[in-house]
Parts: C-alpha cells; structure tokens; sequence
C-alpha cells in the first residue's frame, strides 16, 4: 500500500498543491532569472519550465519521482530548448562538475533531508560565478513565529514531504554560498 501512495498519490498530491495560482508570479520570476545551462532542483512534474526565458539554453531537471519526471516530459516537448530530465537526489546530482550557469529551487529546499549536503553538491555543479535562484517558505526568524510557522506549515505545505523546519536561508549562508 505505501508503495501505491509514494509513486502515485504523493506525486499527483504534490503536482496539483504546485499548480496553485498564487505560487504563478514567484515561478516566473524565478525560473524567468535563469540563464545559460540550468539545473531545475526538484523539478517535479515540470511547472517550471514555461517560465525559463531565452537566456536558458539548456534545461536539466532533477527530481527522485519518476512519475513527476514522466508528466516533466509532457511539459517539455512544447518547448524550443533542450530538456533533460535525470531521476535522482539533490544529494548526489547526477552532473559534472562546474557544469551549470543558475541552480533553480521552487519550494524544494523543505523537501531534501540532507540540505546540507544538498548545497554541497549544488556548489560542485554550479559554475565559478553561477547562480542559486530559489524561492522557499521557512523560519528565519527568531522567537514565537518560527514555532507557529511549525505548527502552520504543515497543515498548508505546497509540498507533500514537506520538513519545514528547514531553514535554506541559514543554511545556505553556511554553505559557502
């Protein structure tokens, strides 16, 4: 039965919380800053893609389902640059090193256990003066807000493996970026 769920609940669970309109003008302007060759962290079923613009030469989308990287390549056959979808973990990124211009996250970050580690490998694909574009929802304040954003976040997580306790900001400030 949990086999059923993770790859074919959790995958239509998590592209459908993504396909929420207010989450439209965050991924535009995101995906939109991307240039060069892109790594698209957790691409999931592909809403990122529409949005790259012409300075996006080529994509590649990393993501560990794959029935999200099979509704990936729907979206990707309307596009006029090439896509690679490669299954996999942020945690050991499947490219090259100092291969990639930008690293894009989308609402990524909360789902990647090891972020740490995450960043680590981020850094080794991405280009000397490259680019980590990402849009999140974390605590990164101190006090009462980040212990009530625990107990809000995950009743209304966009994403369906969600650790919001993550802190990207702070960890990605620690993580020679």
């Amino acid at each position: 039965m949990m086999g059923y769920y993770q790859k074919w609940i959790v995958p239509a669970l998590i592209d459908l919380s993504m396909r929420n309109k207010r989450l439209r003008p965050y991924r535009e302007r995101v995906a939109g800053a991307a240039e060069g060759r892109v790594l698209d962290v957790g691409v999931g079923s592909g809403l990122n893609l529409p949005f790259y613009a012409r300075q996006a030469r080529e994509i590649f989308g990393l993501d560990p389902s794959p029935a999200l990287l099979a509704r990936a390549g729907g979206n990707a056959q309307h596009l006029n640059i090439p896509v690679h979808l490669l299954e996999g973990s942020a945690e050991r990124i499947p490219l090259a090193d100092r291969s990639m211009d930008t690293i894009v996250l989308t609402w990524t970050g909360c789902s990647i256990s090891d972020i740490r580690t995450a960043l680590g490998e981020m850094r080794r694909v991405l280009k000397p003066g490259g680019r980590l574009l990402f849009v999140e929802h974390e605590t990164t304040v101190t006090g009462a807000v980040p212990f009530l954003g625990s107990l809000v976040w995950p009743l209304g997580c966009a994403n369906a493996i969600c650790l919001s306790s993550v802190d990207l900001g702070r960890r990605r400030r620690t993580s020679s970026f």
